[in-house]
């Protein structure tokens, strides 16, 4: 036993050291791939470096020469991009009417949902589904029209609802149901039906079993389709230039509009007014990063 346990190692090493080099030979064989991706990050990450810079120039800067660094870094765009400009009138116009929109989207969407995936008849489920997803082929710009006069005959018959920010929010909540729908379905006919079985021995109604077992188990799925619909109905602008005429209503896409007057469009501060525009998106991604990475892998494992 003692003669075979130096050549039993001289074996491990020689396998470690064929591992290692084949280790070393495929990192040299994917350093195109990692240029390809550094490239690719570098083309998303320098607009908004330009970006970033030119909020902080003056506009005579920004003509005289586009790429070079400001004289001074002072906020001077920026305090005026939200006290002249009315940027935070508009950034909490945006802020209310994408949560509340956002919330109503993922409390119907979460009951559709849970009821799609546990209903008793599989026909009707199907084809209650199958309709559902309609939506999704059915492209924003067919609707802009039908949409439109909708609205105006609503209005027409007293409800008030043309030029308010209810008519937005049932719109972006309308336009987020099918794929948010889409994706809960996947997660929660993934859930074990053991701990259904489980809740309904404790004495759990249907809505407690939604409310207790269902929804605390499909957090990541709820965080990323809320962070999906967050972002689109934040940086939504058609809809919103449709519906609402009002000045004090419209949301900070279609407020940042005011910065150019016909004649000449004023670059530093509308600079600063994207950027402050881009904050709240990045506040929300990084303070729910876990959840969304956790939902991404989850919905990859089970579905």
């Amino acid at each position: 036993m003692e003669r075979m346990l130096p050549s039993h190692r001289l074996d491990q090493r020689a396998s470690l050291i064929r591992r290692l080099r084949l280790l070393d030979r495929l990192r040299r064989s994917q350093w195109p791939i990692h240029l390809v991706l550094l490239l690719y990050v570098i083309s998303i990450l320098f607009p908004l470096l330009w970006l970033l810079l030119s909020s902080f120039k003056t506009n005579r800067e920004i003509t005289v020469n586009t790429w070079a660094l400001p004289a001074h870094f002072n906020l001077d765009n920026y305090r005026a991009a939200w006290e002249s400009a009315h940027i935070g009138g508009y950034a909490f116009n945006s802020l209310y009417v994408t949560v509340i929109s956002c919330a109503l989207t993922l409390v119907l969407s979460a009951a559709a949902a849970f009821a799609l995936s546990r209903m008793k008849y599989k026909q009707l489920s199907r084809k209650f589904f199958a309709f559902i997803l309609l939506g999704l082929i059915v492209p924003p710009g067919a609707l802009f029209i039908p949409l439109y006069r909708l609205i105006n005959l609503i209005h027409i018959y007293d409800w008030h609802l043309y030029n308010t920010h209810l008519s937005l929010i049932l719109v972006y909540c309308t336009y987020a149901l099918p794929i948010t729908i889409f994706i809960l379905h996947a997660f929660m006919q993934s859930i074990p039906s053991e701990l259904e079985e489980a809740g309904i021995m404790d004495g759990l109604s249907a809505f407690g079993l939604f409310a207790r077992v269902i929804i605390p188990v499909s957090m990541p799925a709820l965080v990323t389709v809320f962070i999906l619909a967050f972002i689109n109905n934040w940086n939504e602008y058609i809809f919103s230039q449709l519906f609402l005429t009002t000045e004090s209503l419209r949301t900070l896409p279609t407020g940042m509009a005011t910065f150019n007057d016909g004649y000449r469009t004023n670059f530093s501060s509308l600079s600063a007014a994207v950027i402050i525009s881009i904050l709240p998106v990045l506040a929300v991604y990084m303070f729910l990063q876990r959840q969304i990475i956790d939902g991404m892998t989850a919905g990859s494992v089970k579905g």
